[in-house]
């Protein structure tokens, strides 16, 4: 069982929903975004989700648009990610995954990524804009250390591309609550129980579900049929208005959410 598997398994075994964390690596520094990742894991944060910088962010929303932009501005580099990573993993035993698109692991190369991410204690990759069938390298690099690989699964995905994503998956399945990109929505698509109950049935082991979640109240709906809630813009703008004490705060008013729902399913 890996460290995420683990994570999500004694969040649940404790009668609540596992709560991941996503923040931009470099906003608005280096230094801070550290220091944020680790106030993530000392306010209820279960597995923490990192996002290094990416000049064409297809599925983020416009506050992690804007935050990945001053990043980038600010002169983040790739070798900043594995700084992060090493030290966060060195604050906290906290699980941390990132979420990266692509292009951005082809050009540093597949195994060199793996290796580097493996050696500064990350957990595994979150891989939004790539699928199974297309990921072999990526697949076999996984395999040979050890990271966790979560690819997503939406609603529009057919059953046969539900199978394939639960068979390829590690850690847990990205399950995502509506088509369209990241942000805050006053109410959750209810595809998103359907789609979980369909990777359920499929054998998924953990599914989170990410995209427009961003109060307790919604945590908690999710938390009532998933296993795991995924939170990004929410805390972004909290660390953007408020800073690290504001990022504290919210996260634990998220946090909340995760045990005030009726756990009706079996995990």
């Amino acid at each position: 069982m890996s460290t995420v598997e683990a994570a999500i398994r004694k969040a649940n075994d404790a009668g609540r929903g596992a709560f991941v964390g996503y923040l931009p690596v470099g906003f608005p520094d280096l230094d801070t975004s550290i220091r944020a990742a680790i106030t993530l894991a000392e306010n209820g944060v279960d597995v923490i989700e990192l996002g290094p910088p990416y000049s064409d962010p297809v599925m983020d929303g416009l506050i992690i648009q804007e935050a990945t932009q001053a990043a980038l501005a600010g002169g983040f580099r790739m070798r900043d990610l594995f700084t992060a990573v090493k030290e966060i993993t060195a604050a906290t035993d906290v699980p941390v995954l990132v979420m990266s698109y692509w292009n951005p692991i082809m050009q540093y190369g597949v195994d060199r990524y793996a290796d580097d991410l493996l050696a500064a204690g990350g957990a595994g990759l979150i891989t939004p804009d790539i699928t199974p069938d297309a990921a072999a390298e990526w697949i076999a690099a996984s395999e040979r250390t050890g990271l966790d690989r979560v690819f997503l699964a939406a609603p529009t995905s057919t059953d046969e591309r539900l199978g394939l994503v639960v068979k390829s998956s590690t850690g847990f399945v990205y399950t995502v609550s509506t088509m369209g990109i990241t942000g805050e929505r006053e109410a959750l698509d209810v595809a998103a129980r359907t789609l979980v109950d369909r990777l359920k049935a499929r054998g998924a082991r953990n599914a989170c579900v990410g995209i427009g979640i961003s109060t307790a109240d919604q945590i908690a709906a999710v938390c009532d049929y998933a296993d795991g809630a995924i939170v990004g813009t929410a805390l972004v703008r909290a660390l953007r208005d408020g800073g690290l004490p504001a990022l504290a705060d919210v996260t634990r008013t998220l946090a909340a959410g995760t045990s005030s729902a009726a756990r009706s399913h079996e995990n």
